[in-house]
């Protein structure tokens, strides 16, 4: 893939830092020189054209986009390397069209976000974020949550998040439907390909897949009314799956049940309607991060660097569609 430099570092380009970088420097610098543009006073296409036009690999992260124009302006790219599952923020097709490989996290954060849906999915039925509330400002009574066993599940997304979460749901005795690109014969649930008929048939979704041209808004309206008043959603995905807007109208007028959140549309911000309401329940994407996860991250990410400039197969290449 790339022909090391002895007498050099390798050269990383990284145009925004990902979260916890700094690790990054501390303990990787002996074994590459990262290029920071962040850092430069030039604008972004004069430090491109001027420093990096040589570099061939480069480590991204979830909320800088690498596009055709930042990919023409690397004409020797070979590599991205992103600490993250999701891939919205690559355009993919253009780095196939370079011939730039991309990896990911693959699954290292699975289980983790996964186990997020699950706590999201308890919080909002048993209200625990809202008797907390209640127990602190002194409060003596507040609503009742609803059981967990026997509810029927619809996950949004079957991929390795997806079973996951089944797996987890089915020992609290849900059951479980799923809507995916395709149906998967490995797996017996019922499968709906249509989501509206998925969620009239599910008290709780949960999105797990990710976003792309398809699946963005494809939790609408129409969605939302079909799980029903009782109906919740959990959105560990990406927050540009669900429309936003019209899922905040549907909690104010008590159209579904609740939701818990991971993730929002227009990150960081949330919508402040959503902060009086006792049957949300928000995060601040945090969902794949534990210490745990952080470190294999990083390793993994590191590991596919080293992988490059070794001309070894990457660890984690994102497959072809």
């Amino acid at each position: 893939m790339a022909e090391g430099n002895h007498g050099h570092l390798p050269h990383v380009l990284v145009l925004h830092p990902p979260e916890y970088f700094p690790l990054y420097q501390s303990q990787y610098s002996h074994k590459f020189h990262f290029l920071n543009a962040w850092e430069s006073p030039l604008p972004l296409d004069q430090f491109l054209s001027t420093h990096a036009r040589n570099v061939q690999a480069l480590l991204s992260c979830g909320y800088f986009a690498i596009n055709a124009d930042i990919l023409c302006l690397l004409p020797s790219l070979r590599l991205v390397v992103t600490p993250t599952t999701g891939l919205n923020h690559i355009d993919l097709s253009e780095c196939r069209r370079r011939g730039v490989a991309v990896a990911n996290t693959g699954g290292v954060a699975s289980v983790d976000v996964a186990d997020m849906a699950v706590g999201l999915f308890i919080d909002v039925l048993r209200k625990i974020s809202a008797a907390n509330r209640y127990v602190r400002q002194g409060q003596r009574s507040y609503p009742f949550g609803s059981k967990l066993k026997g509810k029927r599940i619809g996950i949004v997304g079957l991929g390795r998040i997806g079973q996951e979460v089944a797996k987890r749901l089915e020992a609290f005795g849900c059951s479980i439907s799923y809507n995916s690109r395709k149906q998967k014969p490995s797996f017996s649930y019922p499968f709906y390909s249509n989501v509206v008929k998925l969620a009239a048939n599910s008290d709780v979704l949960v999105i797990c897949c990710g976003l792309n041209d398809e699946t963005h808004h494809l939790i609408n309206k129409e969605v939302l009314l079909a799980l029903g008043k009782e109906g919740v959603v959990i959105n560990v995905g990406r927050g540009a799956i669900i429309d936003e807007k019209e899922m905040v109208q549907c909690l104010v007028h008590g159209d579904i049940g609740g939701a818990g959140l991971d993730v929002f549309e227009n990150e960081p911000n949330v919508p402040k309607e959503l902060f009086a309401l006792d049957n949300v329940v928000l995060s601040p994407h945090r969902a794949p991060y534990t210490s745990e996860s952080i470190m294999n991250t990083r390793e993994l990410a590191v590991g596919n660097l080293e992988a490059f400039f070794s001309n070894k197969p990457l660890l984690s290449q994102v497959a072809d569609d």
